[in-house]
C-alpha cells in the first residue's frame, strides 16, 4: 500500500502515552507519531479512550462569526443575525461531534461560547435577561442541539444495524 505524505500515527489505549518506535513504509519513509489528528473535520485526540477536542471547532465558529458580523456589522437586526448564526456557525460548531462521547466540561464549553456571542449581541451580561432572548428568537444551545443530534444518529444507527441483522438472516 502506498502511503502518502500526510499520513501518521496516533495511539488510544492505555498505554497511549509510551514512547514507540516509528514505523517505516516500504519506501522507506517514517511515519510520525502524533498527539493530535484530523479526521474529516474533526480532531481525535490521544489518550486512554477515543476523545475528541473541540478547541479547532471552537476556533471555526468565532472565524465564522467574525465574518458575519464583518460584512454585516451592527446594521441588521438580531434576528437576522441569530438566523445567520443559526444557520452558518452552529452547525460548524457541532460538525461530528454526535459521534463522540463529549465530558461535561466539553458540553459547558460549547455553551460558553454561544453565551458570550448573545451576550455581545444583546449588549447584556444578565444570564436571565439572555436566556429570555434565547426563548423568544428560538435559539437552543450547543448542548440542546448536541442531544438532538446524537438521538438522531443513534436512530439511523440502530435502523443500519437492525437492516443488517435482517438481511444476515434472510440470507
Amino acid at each position: 500500500m502506498r502511503i502518502n505524505e500526510k499520513s501518521c500515527c496516533l495511539r488510544i489505549g492505555p498505554r497511549f502515552d509510551v514512547a514507540c518506535t516509528h514505523v517505516t513504509t516500504a519506501d522507506g519513509h517514517k511515519l510520525p507519531w502524533v498527539s493530535e489528528i484530523r479526521y474529516f473535520s474533526t480532531f481525535i485526540v490521544a489518550g486512554r479512550q477515543v476523545k475528541c477536542s473541540i478547541t479547532h471547532a471552537k476556533c471555526s465558529f468565532h472565524r465564522t462569526l467574525n465574518e458575519i458580523f464583518g460584512k454585516i456589522g451592527r446594521l441588521a437586526s438580531e434576528e437576522v443575525t441569530l438566523e445567520l448564526v443559526k444557520r452558518k456557525c452552529m452547525p460548524i460548531l457541532l460538525y461530528g461531534l454526535e459521534c463522540y462521547t463529549l465530558l461535561k466540561a466539553d458540553i459547558r464549553s460549547l455553551d460558553f461560547v454561544v453565551m458570550r456571542f448573545l451576550m455581545k449581541l444583546f449588549k447584556s451580561t444578565n444570564t436571565d435577561t439572555i436566556h429570555y432572548c434565547r426563548i423568544y428568537f428560538n435559539l437552543l444551545m450547543p448542548s440542546e442541539l448536541l442531544e438532538i443530534r446524537r438521538n438522531r444518529f443513534e436512530g439511523k444507527f440502530m435502523y443500519c444495524y437492525n437492516l443488517f441483522i435482517i438481511l444476515a438472516l434472510i440470507r
